[in-house]
């Protein structure tokens, strides 16, 4: 089975977030299913050189898209056991910064026409493109109608995948009918127009054979009109093709026996993990102490984290006997709560404005409950690095987090942490009230940390999803094609 992965970001070359660790850990963990997974990006001013170096030009070629024809380079290497295509343009991608320019629609249109050329200079045939959020998100479209009789792309079946909702790639029906050199036929409510303007994001929806999203629930949510973003009809439409895939993590680059940013090394024992505590309050100027419990927070500091309600009780926390540890950056409003905290109660309330990531690793470790409130999260990694390094997470029932943590039961004793539905305050703070109880009961706590361990939430189990999810496409793949050409 061979896969080729089209994603605007991926790991370890460029990341601005959640989509790169994906693309870059998927292919692996696919690999070792036996499939050949590939990756091809944009080739980014921002890849170190000591990436660069490892590529070889394999063809050059002209990308007609529009009334353009623009210069393409393929570049190919193995990185970490995967191989990786680049496309080389410098006038689109030899820029600061991966996102976020004036001509962002021709770059990824540009992008999505350069992918499908590239296959003619590849000794590697796709049975599955496989394409990730709204920059490649045209891919689909362009498989069903401009190449859908291209021997090069003959057979091949998509899937496309929903990393975030909110980012539909956006733009003047005028400028996508120019770029994609197509007619009025295409910019119609059930193809690419999108309320008086055009989505890349639809090309993806509308056109893949299969859609996926980061979590079960988080499927369910967009088709809802609360978190489907105006897209909620064309998702019920499409429910029967699409589905929820939990991410994973890398459990070997995430191994609390074997990180080197710890004090001690762990798995499940409380009393080791407590060693870590005393190391982080050491470093951080806090009082050491194993009984005071110790509140992590890694996060963007944003209102969709959760930052209004975890600022709303910050003050009544810290009247508490804790400490609270947070690492991250956002909003000014959040970034000045914070630093206020930080000058008000100085021996139990630490805040890094940035991210570092050993510091990071080190919250995980040190930290007793970890605080992620979400108002929505379609999949969420750090609850389940929290769940890794055995920090009990508190979360809002939304998403991914709903999927990952059970809220302690103390009848049966199953749980591996604590979770609010309603997002408001005073059930954040009542949550909150609880795991603070039970973390002062010794045995509970334990069998709560014991609970946090007994889950894979290894890319392996996500890679084993995804391969069942290929298997059904190509078992149809002789099937009664149910797109029409046009263009």
């Amino acid at each position: 089975m061979n896969i080729l992965m089209a994603a605007s970001e991926a790991n370890p070359l460029a990341k601005t977030g959640g989509l790169a660790d994906v693309a870059g850990a998927l292919p692996r963990a696919l690999k070792q299913r036996g499939a050949d997974a590939r990756i091809i990006m944009p080739k980014y001013e921002e890849i170190s050189e000591h990436y660069i170096q490892q590529f070889e030009r394999i063809a050059e070629f002209q990308v007609n898209f529009g009334w353009r024809s623009q210069y393409c380079g393929l570049l190919k290497a193995e990185i970490d056991g995967v191989i990786f295509y680049l496309i080389d343009n410098e006038f689109y991608f030899r820029r600061r910064g991966l996102y976020g320019y004036g001509d962002d629609a021709e770059r990824f249109v540009f992008y999505c026409f350069a992918v499908m050329e590239s296959v003619r200079y590849m000794d590697f045939r796709p049975d599955i493109i496989h394409c990730h959020d709204w920059q490649a998100g045209l891919i689909p479209f362009l498989l069903r109608t401009r190449y859908a009789n291209d021997p090069g792309w003959a057979g091949v079946k998509s899937v496309f995948t929903i990393h975030n909702l909110m980012y539909q790639g956006i733009f003047g029906i005028d400028l996508l009918k120019e770029l994609l050199g197509a007619g009025d036929d295409i910019f119609t409510a059930d193809s690419l127009e999108f309320h008086g303007a055009a989505s890349c994001l639809k090309g993806g929806l509308v056109y893949a054979d299969k859609l996926t999203t980061v979590s079960d629930t988080y499927a369910k949510e967009i088709q809802s009109w609360e978190y489907g973003e105006r897209l909620d009809g064309l998702l019920r439409n499409r429910s029967d093709d699409l589905t929820g895939i939990l991410n994973g993590i890398d459990t070997e680059l995430f191994d609390p026996m074997n990180d080197s940013a710890l004090h001690t090394p762990y798995r499940s024992s409380v009393a080791r993990k407590r060693k870590n505590k005393l190391s982080l309050q050491a470093e951080l100027g806090l009082p050491e102490s194993e009984d005071i419990p110790l509140l992590g927070i890694v996060s963007r500091l944003v209102e969709p984290k959760g930052l209004d309600l975890i600022t709303s009780k910050l003050d009544q926390l810290l009247q508490e006997d804790v400490q609270v540890v947070v690492l991250g950056a956002g909003e000014k409003q959040y970034e000045n709560s914070m630093n206020w905290f930080a000058a008000i109660y100085p021996h139990k309330f630490k805040v890094w404005l940035g991210y570092n990531d050993r510091l990071a690793r080190r919250i995980y470790a040190g930290s007793d409950i970890f605080l992620m409130p979400s108002r929505f999260e379609p999949c969420g990694l750090s609850q389940l690095l929290a769940l890794r390094y055995r920090s009990i997470p508190l979360v809002r029932e939304t998403g991914g987090l709903k999927d990952t943590v059970l809220s302690y039961n103390e009848v049966t004793g199953e749980g591996n942490g604590f979770s609010f539905t309603y997002y408001n305050a005073d059930d954040y703070w009542y949550t909150l009230k609880r795991a603070l109880h039970f973390y002062h009961d010794e045995a509970v706590w334990r069998r709560i940390v014991d609970n946090a361990g007994k889950e894979d939430y290894s890319w392996s189990r996500s890679a084993k999803a995804y391969m069942a999810l290929y298997d059904q496409l190509l078992v149809s793949r002789k099937g009664t094609e149910r797109w029409p050409v046009t263009l």
